[in-house]
């Protein structure tokens, strides 16, 4: 009996229910109808959000739960840690600026927001910006620059990680321009930077593209600024 509930439950894309069945506790035929759809369901959406965190490319599995918050992050007036952590800012298409020292827990956080974003059902995208520079030239070279752009049509929330710890040639900035440009409205970013945007001029080589970019940047952005030593380096001398 349990082969035919099985073959039917594939029928219909019942991914779960053929183990649950037996699992769920009867009090009377409604309520457990409810309450094995209800498992169905919760199933299904954690499906997807590990579907989604592989789809984002992440560099590690770091959650919001094993983030060290602390005074050395500094929350503008109109955010706080419980509207971060809502992620409210992905619906309203806004952005999120993480400035500060390395080492200061910022591509953790970045991380752990777009972690928690996609089991919400977010798409995202995490890229360290050297290597989306390195994409975007590569891309141009090949004829496909136009195609990577349409990659990102149905993309809620951008990650750019290390902004400013590699200078880009003009060519790259130039192409990560027109992308942001592209996203300015229309997505969530998230960027990770050491630099303070008056210091974005060392790696964006032309001023006014600088500027144009800071820009679109920062209209309907959160800032949130990293203070205090490394963590690494705290770490590396309490066990040296």
């Amino acid at each position: 009996m349990s082969d035919v509930i099985r073959e039917k439950c594939k029928l219909l894309r019942l991914a779960y229910i053929a183990d649950l069945y037996e699992k769920v506790p009867f009090e009377n035929p409604e309520q457990y109808l409810m309450d094995l759809l209800q498992q169905e369901i919760e199933l299904r959406e954690i499906a997807k959000g590990e579907r989604l965190i592989k789809k984002a490319k992440f560099m590690n599995e770091k959650e919001l739960e094993d983030y060290q918050w602390g005074d050395h992050i500094h929350f503008p007036s109109n955010l706080d840690r419980d509207g971060l952590e809502s992620l409210s800012f992905i619906k309203r298409k806004e952005n999120v600026i993480l400035s500060g020292a390395p080492g200061t827990g910022k591509s953790h956080l970045a991380t752990a927001l777009g972690r928690k974003a996609c089991r919400n059902g977010y798409e995202v995208r995490f890229y360290r910006v050297a290597d989306l520079i390195e994409l975007l030239e590569k891309s141009w070279e090949e004829g496909r620059y136009q195609a990577l752009r349409n990659r990102f049509t149905k993309v809620d929330m951008i990650i750019l990680d290390e902004m400013g710890y590699v200078p880009f040639s003009k060519d790259g900035a130039e192409l990560l321009f027109q992308l942001i440009s592209d996203w300015y409205e229309q997505k969530s970013l998230i960027i990770t930077s050491n630099l303070e945007f008056s210091q974005w001029n060392k790696i964006f080589v032309d001023a006014r593209l600088t500027a144009a970019l800071v820009d679109r940047v920062i209209h309907h952005a959160h800032i949130l600024s990293f203070t205090g030593d490394s963590y690494r380096v705290k770490y590396a001398l309490s066990n040296s």
